[in-house]
C-alpha cells in the first residue's frame, strides 16, 4: 500500500479542497494511506540569510520525503493558486528539496464551474521550477466544480461522473508512482542540480 501526502493548498478552515482530500483519504483507504498536511503554520517567506530550516518546514519536508507521492489540492484565487500555497512551496524549495523526483498529482475544487483549472495549470508550471523538479503526472487534471454542493453530510462526493473520473486518475497515479520508483538514479542528479541552481548566475 502506498503512503501518500495530501497537501491542503489553502489556510481556509472551510475549504472544499480540504473536503476533497478528506474524501480521497476515505474513498481510497484500501489502496493507499493518504495523510493530510496543512500549511497554515508557515510564516511568510522572506529568503533569510544564514538560513537554518525552520522546525515547521522540516516537519513538512520529512513527511513529503518519506511519502511515495503527493496529492496537492489547490483552490483558485484570481486565476492562480493561493498565496499560502505559493508561500509553502517557496519554503519547501529553499535549502531543502523534498519534491525533487517526487510523484505529484494535482486536483482542485471551486465554487464555480471551472474547478480551479487555471490555478492547476500555474501550479504544474511552478512544480517544474529548478528548485522543485517534481514529477507531475501528465494528462491527469481533476477539476471539481460547484464544490459547495459536491459533498453530502458524510463527506461523500455526490457527482457520480466525478467519482468515476477520480477513480481512474488515482489508479493511474498509483501506476505513475511505480514507474517513477523504477528511476532511482535520476533523483541524485536532480537534487544536485537543484542545490547548485542560482537565478543570479543565469
Amino acid at each position: 500500500m502506498k503512503n501518500i501526502i495530501g497537501l491542503v493548498g489553502t489556510n481556509s478552515t472551510e475549504s472544499t479542497n480540504r473536503q476533497l482530500l478528506q474524501y480521497m483519504a476515505q474513498h481510497f483507504e484500501q489502496k493507499a494511506t493518504i495523510e493530510l498536511l496543512e500549511i497554515d503554520q508557515l510564516p511568510v517567506f522572506n529568503k533569510p540569510e544564514n538560513y537554518t530550516v525552520l522546525p515547521e518546514v522540516q516537519k513538512l519536508v520529512d513527511k513529503i520525503e518519506a511519502a511515495d507521492g503527493v496529492v496537492i489540492a489547490t483552490p483558485e484565487y484570481d486565476h492562480s493558486p493561493t498565496a499560502d500555497l505559493n508561500n509553502a512551496l517557496a519554503w519547501l524549495s529553499y535549502g531543502v528539496y523534498p519534491f525533487v523526483n517526487k510523484p505529484v498529482m494535482v486536483v482542485g475544487a471551486s465554487y464555480g464551474t471551472l474547478g480551479s483549472s487555471r490555478a492547476q495549470l500555474q501550479l504544474l508550471q511552478i512544480l517544474e521550477a529548478p528548485e522543485l523538479q517534481a514529477r507531475t503526472m501528465p494528462s491527469s487534471e481533476f477539476l471539481l466544480g460547484n464544490s459547495l454542493q459536491a459533498f453530502d453530510q458524510e463527506g461523500n462526493l455526490v457527482y457520480e461522473d466525478k467519482v468515476e473520473q477520480l477513480d481512474g486518475i488515482f489508479e493511474d497515479f498509483l501506476t505513475f508512482i511505480e514507474i517513477i520508483q523504477q528511476l532511482p538514479h535520476s533523483k541524485e542528479t536532480m537534487v544536485k542540480a537543484a542545490r547548485n541552481f542560482n537565478w543570479e548566475n543565469i
